[in-house]
């Protein structure tokens, strides 16, 4: 147990926050049918902004500012990048979404100098704790308790506000909504605004375990949680959430495997940890082979 722990808290933990990137990701296919592959690189300007932010405000003012300026880049993508395409086939979308992407990278890449950059030190969520046997982070047992704080906020949103009704309606029928006098755009850039809100949540948490930030550290975890939203069944929510943890929890346990199995003295020394990325993509194999719409998807029926 005293192996196995450190990899599962770590597990939880990192599924939490790829949670959050996920969310986002979900909630704008949901509506617009649409993968936002800039995502990730949001979650990366998130951080990056946040290294020089708290370099020269104090951090209760420079966290806010920067939660307050990634909602603002993300409203902005979506007015500059998507909107006037709104109507352009959807390869046209997808293209602009990748350019973005890569915008975003390169713009990172001047601003730092191409050189890892170390994520400032949070007050409360940095310091070590002891659970047991195993020594973590205080953000390692925060993080899958705010996830499950911040989707329960989001859930009640959708399902409690007219915000969220007008999101239920659009991604039901786009056309109907349309029809029927919702605002689509109001709509379309509100999702952005959540879903970039939660990816600077997820920054935060992140990048407190993992203090380097570049300006392709958005490009791993954004990776992992598109494969997470469609493992759990891209449009939902709860399988967004539930396909994270999995995965987190996967791919940390095979980072342990040879240690595990040290412990009941089979020592292959064969660098299973090499392997830990590759097992999140061999689980999005297996689900799409066995369930292709997800975990929680729905299967879509075509009118005729």
């Amino acid at each position: 147990m005293s192996v196995v722990l450190p990899y599962l808290l770590s597990g939880i933990s990192v599924g939490g926050q790829y949670a959050l990137i996920a969310i986002g990701y979900t909630m704008v296919y949901g509506i617009l049918r649409l993968i936002n592959f800039a995502h990730g690189d949001v979650f990366m300007v998130a951080g990056v902004m946040m290294v020089y932010l708290s370099a020269s405000l104090p951090l209760y003012v420079s966290m806010p500012l920067m939660l307050i300026l990634t909602v603002i880049i993300g409203f902005a993508i979506e007015r500059a990048a998507y909107k006037p395409l709104r109507s352009a086939p959807r390869m046209s979308i997808m293209i602009s979404a990748i350019g973005v992407s890569y915008l975003l990278q390169n713009l990172a890449a001047y601003i730092t100098g191409g050189l890892a950059q170390q994520y400032p030190t949070v007050p409360g969520i940095s310091a070590s704790v002891n659970i047991g046997p195993a020594t973590t982070k205080v953000v390692t047992l925060v993080t899958p308790f705010l996830v499950i704080a911040l989707v329960f906020a989001l859930v009640m949103l959708i399902n409690h506000t007219k915000i969220g009704m007008a999101m239920r309606a659009v991604s039901k029928d786009y056309d109907t909504a349309q029809l029927m006098g919702i605002r689509i755009n109001a709509v379309i850039s509100a999702t952005f605004v959540i879903g970039s809100f939660l990816a600077a949540v997820g920054s935060v948490l992140y990048f407190t375990n993992y203090t380097a930030v570049t300006y392709t550290s958005g490009a791993m975890p954004g990776l992992k949680a598109f494969v997470a939203a469609v493992f759990g069944g891209i449009g939902s929510i709860p399988g967004a959430v539930i396909g994270a943890f999995i995965i987190g929890i996967s791919e940390n346990i095979v980072k342990g495997l040879e240690a595990m199995l040290g412990m009941a003295g089979i020592n292959l020394n064969i660098g299973l940890a090499t392997f830990s990325d590759a097992v999140t993509f061999a689980l999005l194999i297996i689900i799409l082979v066995v369930k292709p719409t997800g975990l929680f998807g729905e299967k879509a029926t075509e009118k005729v």
